[in-house]
């Protein structure tokens, strides 16, 4: 599972400044210019650490942040969401930024926020410059690692010491060093899997929050690492991309969707707040206020339509895509592969793959007279097919949101608050992910009708 907009889970490929151009001085001008600056949230004129402002830091502020990152994404590329990886206890622990903290207390004037979004940003990438200077300090060759293990070792203790400079090795300093330590070894050809391997391997859990490293043990770590590369180890000829589509068909036979999480029992629900529309007005109008229109104008129509009892299917589903990408028409099924993730996943195509897409979607119905599956497991595993069958060329997250409110809606469920299933992406090759998205849209129902009784 993947937080989208958490930094934890970036490749060097998708830091690297060399494939990534940025102005900083351009970047404080089209920042300002974004339509976010406008519109960030006014904090409550209560105490700071109240209820009052917990809820405001929820259900506003943090979906204000939010749509900064993914409108960074858009802009700028994946890279940028290391802008909230603050020092110590803040958005993500442990992380190299100090213009920012989180949202409870970086959000404050709108001059003031946009100022600091800016210089978080900038900060961000200015750290990725460094570490690419520090990559590059040596000509490494795997090819010549028996001879250049000095080399290796002596850049590895120097990336420890500028990762616990800057970290202040506050809460969870130690996530990032392991993560810019792969990424040396990525930069110089090792691969990403096998690199994080070795970095755990040398680390072995021996550093600690709010503790530096002595000497003796950055030296160790230093010379584990550098003395566990082989030559082998170096770049590999490049492999065929996989069909993430057909490795999700295999997935989804394999999960366990018939395992009840700690159970919601299945009936309808009726939520103390509408949880999708608040969501949309926080993350989605800061984005663009037309993003959020045609998301509720979809959402509205998608409730209609469960309400009726209609199936779930492609041509449902382009009806209410028309309205998510302020379309004309109904978008038709993609014609070629579509790709998700920076690249990372590939989903192919066929003379079949509608139907089978329209067969998989019609699982999410209850069964007529017989056992059906958890009422979470289908919603759950009709979001997952629209994400991995990827029908629409834009706009496929938004589309798997709706399926997945339209099986609950379609049985009497709303939720209060989607944040637990809308701001996660799952990998389509691991079965136990899909079982946790289950666990995350059961959880919520449950939380959801314990809050309407309150």
């Amino acid at each position: 599972m993947i937080r989208d907009l958490s930094p934890s889970s970036l490749s060097w490929d998708e830091v690297d400044p060399a494939r990534h151009p940025f102005d900083s001085a351009s970047a404080v001008r089209e920042v300002e210019a974004l339509a976010l600056a406008r519109r960030v949230p006014a904090r409550p004129g209560v105490p700071a650490y109240g209820p009052e402002t917990r809820a405001w830091c929820r259900g506003e502020a943090e979906p204000w942040a939010d749509a900064v990152t993914y409108a960074f994404v858009r802009r700028y590329g994946i890279w940028t969401v290391g802008w909230r990886w603050a020092h110590d206890e803040g958005d993500f622990d442990g992380g190299p930024v100090g213009h920012w903290c989180c949202p409870m207390h970086s959000v404050t004037t709108p001059e003031e926020t946009v100022a600091r979004v800016t210089a978080a940003l900038c900060e961000w990438r200015e750290w990725t410059e460094s570490l690419a200077r520090w990559f590059d300090t040596y000509p490494l060759d795997m090819a010549a690692v028996e001879d250049q293990r000095i080399l290796w070792e002596r850049t590895a203790r120097n990336l420890i010491l500028h990762v616990v400079d800057r970290t202040g090795c506050g809460s969870g300093w130690y996530g990032h060093c392991r993560q810019v330590l792969t990424w040396f070894l990525s930069r110089w050809g090792v691969e990403p899997g096998l690199a994080r391997e070795l970095v755990d391997r040398a680390v072995g859990g021996r550093f600690r929050s709010w503790t530096g490293p002595d000497p003796v043990l950055v030296d160790d770590i230093a010379e584990r690492l550098a003395g566990s590369l082989r030559p082998e180890d170096g770049p590999s000829p490049a492999e065929p991309a996989p069909d993430h589509l057909r490795r999700w068909l295999d997935v989804r036979e394999a999960v366990p969707w018939d395992e009840k999480a700690d159970g919601a029992a299945d009936g309808p629900t009726t939520p103390s707040c509408d949880g999708a529309v608040k969501d949309i007005r926080a993350f989605d109008a800061a984005i663009d206020p037309a993003r959020a229109d045609g998301l509720l104008t979809a959402l509205k129509l998608m409730r209609a339509d469960a309400a009726r009892g209609a199936t779930l299917d492609f041509e449902l589903l382009r009806g209410w895509q028309r309205h998510v990408l302020g379309a004309p028409q109904p978008p038709p099924f993609r014609t070629s592969p579509a790709f998700a993730k920076d690249g990372r996943e590939r989903y192919g195509i066929g003379p079949d793959t509608r139907a089978r897409f329209d067969a998989c979607l019609a699982g999410s119905a209850a069964a007529v007279g017989g056992a059906s599956l958890p009422l979470a497991a289908r919603a759950a595993r009709a979001c997952l097919d629209v994400c991995f069958f990827h029908p629409f060329d834009d706009g496929n997250g938004r589309a798997a949101f709706l399926a997945l409110l339209f099986v609950l809606a379609r049985e009497g469920v709303a939720l209060d608050d989607v944040s637990m299933v809308r701001r996660f992406s799952y990998r389509a090759d691991d079965p136990g992910e899909a079982v946790i998205l289950a666990r995350f849209i059961d959880l919520t129902i449950r939380e959801t009708r314990r809050r309407a009784l309150l």
